[in-house]
């Protein structure tokens, strides 16, 4: 009989092994009769939640760390240990090799990454933000102050600031808030059944030129599986990078879509509307497509591609983003300094 020496509150609910791991990435060793094997536990405490409980509100209403700012990126974790991942490390391990070379000079549009951020990109979730803030505040008997930053607040800052400095809530009252502002969320998420405009025309010709895409979002993965398929743009996207991964910045999300894509980041392109989404993308070495909208063009000025719509983008502007970066582009250049040549004297012939 096993007996474990550890508070109750560390004991983690059981949940399917399919629902954490894919099966494909560990197998269960083949054991001799009588051999025992030792393992270690890994508790968390305050990290597993049930299938049905919705996330945290915070992460949902803040901004998210930028991230990269120095090309550092995020340490994951392999049988032989940690491993950290950065923009450099990234850009040299998914070199393409000999024969993905050949394939990318007849098709050059595979060679491209296409990674999209969840909010205001593929979904108006500022609409869905705004109204469970509305509702929240209805419940309660809340007026929102009529102030002209007051939108952008609720929709850019953390709930706990809101809750006190917006609408005059106690500290004791958060956590009841809180939840009840993640349900009011959830619910309006559950209601969505339209994408934003163009976006399922432009998925289908990304999906012709076979150039596989991803998307990043603070959701948990159920969540936005089925808020996916309920638009009918699950077929669409390979990879998924979601509250499950962990990571804790925007360049962090982008790198870890980039290397689920098998893709260098130099070579991926992240949709966002967010001016501090494509300066993540660019600290991580991407190119940035921003999507006026949530922000006026003139603040998303650092993009390398703006447009209104997603019907303004065909697969050639994704050619055109990377047009000029050849093998030496921006590279410091020799060049051999010797004895100018003799210059030659012209001269005249006359006859007289």
């Amino acid at each position: 009989m096993l007996r474990m020496n550890c508070p109750a509150s560390y004991l983690l609910p059981h949940r399917p092994l399919s629902a954490r791991f894919h099966s494909s990435a560990f197998t269960a060793p083949k054991l001799k009769p009588g051999q025992v094997v030792r393992t270690r536990l890994l508790v968390v405490r305050g990290s597993v939640r049930s299938d049905d409980e919705p996330g945290f509100p915070n992460k949902l209403f803040m901004q998210e760390a930028i991230g990269a700012e120095y090309g550092e990126g995020f340490e994951t974790f392999r049988q032989d240990g940690p491993l950290k991942v950065d923009v450099d490390f990234l850009n040299e391990k998914l070199q393409e090799g000999f024969l993905q070379r050949i394939r990318y000079a007849m098709k050059p549009d595979e060679a491209y990454g296409l990674i999209f951020s969840w909010d205001n990109v593929v979904a108006d979730t500022r609409s869905q933000k705004l109204s469970a803030w509305t509702k929240l505040a209805s419940e309660e008997g809340i007026e929102i102050p009529a102030l002209h930053n007051a939108q952008k607040m609720i929709l850019q800052a953390g709930a706990d600031q809101i809750l006190l400095k917006l609408l005059g809530r106690k500290e004791c009252e958060l956590d009841r808030l809180k939840l009840r502002l993640s349900q009011l969320y959830y619910e309006n998420l559950l209601e969505l059944s339209k994408p934003i405009d163009g976006l399922p025309e432009w998925l289908d010709a990304v999906s012709t030129a076979r150039i596989p895409c991803g998307i990043v979002s603070c959701l948990d993965r159920r969540s936005m599986m089925t808020a996916l398929e309920k638009m009918g743009l699950h077929k669409y996207f390979q990879v998924f990078v979601t509250e499950e991964d962990g990571m804790e910045s925007m360049a962090h999300k982008f790198l870890s879509a980039s290397m689920k894509l098998d893709r260098k980041p130099s070579k991926c392109v992240v949709f966002e509307d967010d001016p501090r989404g494509i300066t993540a993308a660019h600290n991580c070495t991407m190119m940035g497509v921003a999507l006026i909208g949530a922000y006026p063009a003139y603040e998303l000025v650092q993009a390398d591609l703006a447009v209104a719509s997603f019907s303004e983008l065909s697969v050639i502007n994704l050619r055109r983003l990377f047009a000029h970066k050849g093998t030496g582009f921006m590279e410091l250049q020799k060049q051999i300094i010797g004895k100018s040549p003799r210059k030659r004297k012209l001269t005249i012939d006359t006859i007289f």
